[in-house]
C-alpha cells in the first residue's frame, strides 16, 4: 500500500493534501533582474537637453539679428530723412522760403511771398503783374507792404518769364512779334519792362 505522499506509479506527481493551494514556480527574466538606470542617464534625457540649448541659442541669435536689421533699417531711415530735410532747405533758400518761415516774419509777408513764387515760378508773370496780383482786391489782397516784402525775397527770373509769355503768344496765338512786344508791356497786359520784353523777342526763335 502506497503513501498519498508519494510518487504516483506512471510519472504523475503526487496530488496535494487537502487544503493546501498550489503555487506555481516563479520565473525571474533578466530584465527584471537588472538595476534601473537613472533618468539622467537615458538617452532621452539628453535628447532633450540639447532640443532646449539649440532652441534658446537659435532665439538669442534671431532676437540679435532682429536687433541688428531694426536698428540698421531706422539708422537707414533716418540719414535718408537728414538727406531729404537738406534737400529742401537747399531748395527752399533757392526760392526764399526760408525768409517765408522766419517766425519774425509777420504770417500775412509769408503767405505773401508763397503766393509771388506761385505767380512768379509757375505762371511766369511779371515783378509788376505779381505785385497787382498780390494787391488786387480780386487777387490775394494783401496789403503793400506785404506784396512789396514778397517782391524783394521771391527769387525769379523775369527774363525768362517774359520769353515763357512770348513764346504762348507765338504758338497758341500766333501774334507777331512786334504784337507781342506790346503784350508784354502794356499796361493792360503782362507789364513786363522794356529790357525784359526785348530779351524775349530777341530770343524768341533761339
Amino acid at each position: 500500500m502506497t503513501s498519498n505522499n508519494g510518487p504516483v506509479p506512471g510519472g504523475r506527481p503526487t496530488p496535494q493534501q487537502p487544503g493546501t493551494a498550489y503555487q506555481a514556480p516563479k520565473r525571474g527574466s533578466k530584465r527584471d533582474r537588472r538595476p534601473k538606470k537613472p533618468f539622467w542617464r537615458r538617452w532621452w534625457f539628453w535628447l532633450i537637453v540639447v532640443l532646449i540649448v539649440i532652441g534658446a541659442a537659435a532665439s538669442t541669435g534671431g532676437g540679435s539679428s532682429t536687433d541688428g536689421t531694426t536698428g540698421a533699417s531706422q539708422a537707414q531711415s533716418s540719414q535718408t530723412q537728414s538727406s531729404q530735410t537738406g534737400g529742401a532747405g537747399t531748395s527752399d533758400g533757392s526760392t526764399g522760403q526760408k525768409k517765408s518761415e522766419d517766425p519774425s516774419v509777420p504770417a500775412d509777408y509769408r503767405s505773401a511771398l508763397r503766393q509771388a513764387e506761385t505767380y512768379a515760378n509757375t505762371m511766369h508773370m511779371s515783378k509788376q503783374g505779381v505785385y497787382d496780383q498780390l494787391t488786387s482786391e480780386y487777387g490775394g489782397q494783401f496789403s503793400a507792404k506785404a506784396a512789396q516784402y514778397a517782391i524783394d525775397n521771391v527769387k525769379a527770373d523775369w527774363n525768362a518769364n517774359a520769353l515763357a509769355k512770348a513764346k504762348t503768344y507765338q504758338e497758341d496765338m500766333a501774334m507777331s512779334p512786334e504784337a507781342i512786344r506790346d503784350q508784354l508791356t502794356s499796361k493792360d497786359g503782362e507789364k513786363f519792362t522794356a529790357d525784359e520784353a526785348n530779351y524775349a523777342i530777341e530770343h524768341l526763335n533761339g
